[in-house]
């Protein structure tokens, strides 16, 4: 039987953070672009990974995806 899953709430800097990082860029580059520390933005990172219960920027990309947070652009 399938569960359904909660719905998956980021908060807006959470949403910009993943967006930059969906785009391409590292940590320390979205720090630059957002002008906060590399160490804010890891952290950002583990609790975007936490609600989406993954690990890793493909895992998170993927998932985010599967729940329609993200469209697929080429």
């Amino acid at each position: 039987m399938m569960t359904k899953s909660k719905p998956v709430y980021l908060s807006s800097r959470e949403r910009e953070v993943f967006l930059l990082i969906t785009q391409g860029c590292t940590s320390h580059q979205v720090s630059e672009h957002l002008c906060i520390s590399k160490k804010t933005v890891d952290f950002h990172l583990t609790r975007i990974y936490k609600k989406l219960g993954v690990t890793c920027r493909v895992q998170a990309f993927a998932k985010a995806v599967r729940l329609g947070l993200l469209s697929r652009k080429p």
